[in-house]
């Protein structure tokens, strides 16, 4: 099996309240903005957006009462980002230090994915990496799983996904290629050792 990572929350720890936790002094404010002007739907959107601050300036407009803390999901977005999971990175290097391919399929903006990359040197190690922001179409879209199986080159069957979201994991199994949700609490190694993925 051949892995193929997605990155938010696999990777990198994502969360738009590492920013917005900064930003707001009300919490009870803070998920209203979360939950209208700022909500995943949005973020979706932004994620195939061919110009990031341009979405967000137009989102700042129909969300006036929000308007500043919007215009800070464009000039502070990098502050959404927790970090590396430590543990899941070395498995990726595991796998590249045993000779086996190692791919990305990722909802990011063209803009921000090119911010992580700049900082984490490991999201420049993929064979293959598919990116929402790059192909204009985002997970779970059949078309962004059948763009995947087209530039690898292999059958979804000989593929392993690995996702935080159940939608995005239905969506793989769906498409043929099998797949792991991962949450905390699901060991990511043993799972890897027990599909034949990780020697």
């Amino acid at each position: 099996m051949i892995v193929v990572f997605d990155i938010g929350n696999v990777l990198l720890r994502w969360d738009r309240r590492n920013l917005f936790r900064k930003v707001f002094s009300d919490e009870a404010r803070m998920e209203r903005f979360l939950g209208a002007a700022c909500d995943m739907g949005f973020v979706a959107e932004t994620d195939t957006a061919p110009d990031f601050s341009a979405a967000v300036a137009a989102r700042a407009t129909a969300f006036p009462e929000f308007a500043d803390e919007l215009r800070l999901f464009h000039e502070r977005w990098i502050e959404t980002i927790g970090g590396p999971i430590d543990e899941n990175v070395a498995l990726l290097r595991r796998l590249r230090a045993a000779g086996r391919p190692v791919h990305a399929l990722s909802n990011f903006a063209r803009a921000t994915f090119a911010l992580v990359q700049k900082q984490y040197d490991f999201l420049s190690e993929f064979d293959t990496c598919v990116v929402s922001g790059h192909v204009g179409v985002v997970k779970p879209d059949p078309r962004i799983y059948a763009i995947l199986f087209a530039r690898v080159g292999r059958p979804p069957s000989e593929l392993l996904f690995i996702d935080d979201s159940i939608a995005n994991v239905r969506a793989s199994e769906a498409a043929g290629m099998p797949a792991i949700h991962y949450r905390p609490g699901v060991g990511l190694e043993s799972e890897l050792v027990a599909r034949g993925a990780l020697p």
